[in-house]
């Protein structure tokens, strides 16, 4: 049976060092509380598929961020690949281009690579290769995010026009809906990551994003698991099942 790539970039809190940083450890903490797609390598955990995982906080790095501000939409508001603006505009960091160069080389363009090898290493054994994009997302809008609209769903897909086919978007949208849980496509959040090498170039990589709504599995004041937690979990092991048989 081929392997799901369970690409998990948001997980992690770690800030591998805190050059540029000109805010103390309380506001840092404070965006990663808010910010961090909290326990998704344990939610998506499978011990059958390969999963990409950023060891580093988005607040440090953000891997699925374009590494040219200029293609980043989320650049506009100091949240692009390297965020020097909290979530509320505050100035969290100064960022040189020798310390941008610094970073991407060292943790961006590494993540990158692994990603990319995984797909290389599917399509080599298999002739396709499918991502996973997995993440996590607050039940009310953060401030800088594009929609604002309230009532977001329970769980949301998001699509990519080339890589995304219709099968795995109608097996999402059956899946949830047998399950009892709303789900949105492509929103509140759009989009799936493909590596740069077979971006809209090659249709034998397919990706499709899923998202928890995190008042599902925890308590968003304190971060602590609910007593939905395991269920969550389950749902989500289920739903990988469930994309392999495609």
């Amino acid at each position: 049976m081929k392997q799901l790539i369970l690409h998990i970039p948001h997980a992690s809190t770690n800030i591998p060092f805190k050059e540029g940083y000109i805010v103390n450890d309380e506001v840092l903490n404070a965006e990663m509380l808010k910010l961090t797609d909290w326990y998704t390598d344990d939610l998506f955990h499978s011990e059958t598929d390969i999963s990409i995982m950023a060891n580093f906080s988005r607040i440090f790095c953000d891997p699925e961020r374009f590494s040219n501000d200029e293609q980043e939409v989320m650049s506009k508001v100091g949240m692009g690949v390297l965020y020097e603006k909290s979530d509320n505009g505050q100035i969290i960091r100064k960022v040189t281009l020798e310390l941008r160069e610094k970073i991407l080389n060292q943790y961006y363009w590494k993540h990158h690579k692994q990603l990319g090898a995984a797909v290389k290493s599917q399509l080599e054994m298999y002739g396709q290769a499918l991502i996973l994009d997995c993440h996590s997302y607050p039940n009310k809008p953060l401030l800088r995010d594009l929609h604002q609209e309230a009532g977001r769903p329970d769980f949301n897909i998001g699509t990519d026009p080339y890589h995304t086919p219709q099968s795995l978007i109608d097996i999402s949208i059956e899946y949830f809906k047998s399950k009892g849980y709303s789900l949105g496509v492509d929103w509140p959040y759009k989009g799936s990551i493909v590596p740069m090498e077979y971006y809209r170039m090659d249709k034998r990589v397919q990706t499709i994003m899923l998202e928890v709504n995190r008042k599902l599995y925890l308590d968003e004041l304190t971060k602590e698991k609910s007593e939905q937690y395991t269920r969550i979990r389950e749902i989500i092991k289920a739903y990988l099942q469930n994309l392999k048989k495609l």
